[in-house]
């Protein structure tokens, strides 16, 4: 199977909506991996992380928080996007309208019913290994 890329990804994204069907889809080693929506207590769950993260962050003016719809091209070429990231204002003063290429400072993802934990722990192994902070 070829390497999916980013304009794979936006060209199945166009499709997607068109049909009106609204999933998150990621790229990880090439592959694309499409997600359908979190169950409600993972939802609120992250909702109030990104809350209580944003309510520190916003007015100390430390950076950006973002939702699991904001996606990050990493080093390696995955297309990610955590349930809460954080990137610190010197790294991304100002957001774009397209996916950040870098790695977030702070990476938050929320188990939901349907996770496995092997699955969780082996993307948190990747956002560290493409440099997120790790303490």
């Amino acid at each position: 199977m070829p390497q999916m890329t980013v304009k794979d990804l936006e060209r199945i994204e166009s499709v997607l909506s068109e049909a009106g069907l609204d999933y998150q889809i990621e790229i990880e080693q090439g592959n694309i991996t499409i997600m359908g929506p979190s169950d409600i207590v993972t939802s609120e769950v992250s909702l109030e992380f990104a809350c209580q993260l944003s309510n520190w962050v916003k007015p100390r003016r430390l950076g950006r928080v973002f939702d699991s719809a904001g996606g990050f091209i990493l080093p390696n070429s995955d297309l990610k996007a955590p349930d809460v990231s954080f990137v610190s204002r010197d790294r991304l003063p100002r957001s774009i309208r397209y996916f950040a290429t870098l790695v977030p400072d702070l990476v938050v993802e929320v188990k939901s019913q349907s996770d496995r934990l092997k699955k969780i722990r082996n993307k948190i192994q990747v956002y560290i290994q493409q440099g997120v902070k790790d303490e």
